[in-house]
């Protein structure tokens, strides 16, 4: 579907190395989403059952999640890393920076990317 969306399509010059090159991008995709369920619904056990969302809430967020992923996943790996040094593991500018080999206002413009990314996928395109 996404080549299909794209404006100019060329044929490749391998066929089947694009094919498998798809094939193997479409299973990455798979296993990682199926790890990103999995690993919600673990954490979604420690909560007591009183306090848990309802099923349609949870399925909701397991929506919301696989489209931040899937945006997340168009970024560079620096710029994925960057979001989750500082999401996650709560890493100042400065600090990443060091990490990533990169400059502060370098990591400042990957947040950004990251922010985006989460925007749309929970927004949609700003207008």
């Amino acid at each position: 579907m996404r080549l299909l969306g794209r404006e100019e399509l060329k044929a490749p010059r391998e066929p089947r190395a694009f094919l498998v090159a798809i094939a193997k991008g479409l299973l990455f995709d798979y296993f990682r989403r199926a790890a990103l369920e999995q690993a919600y619904l673990t954490e979604l056990m420690l909560i007591p059952e009183d306090e848990q969302p309802s099923v349609e809430e949870q399925q909701l967020i397991l929506e919301d999640l696989k489209n931040i992923d899937r945006l997340l996943g168009k970024l560079s790996s620096k710029a994925r890393a960057a979001f989750f040094y500082n999401r996650l593991d709560g890493l100042g500018h400065a600090e990443i920076a060091e990490r990533l080999g990169v400059s502060v206002p370098r990591v400042r413009q990957y947040l950004a990317q990251g922010m985006r990314q989460c925007y749309i996928a929970l927004y949609g395109e700003p207008t």
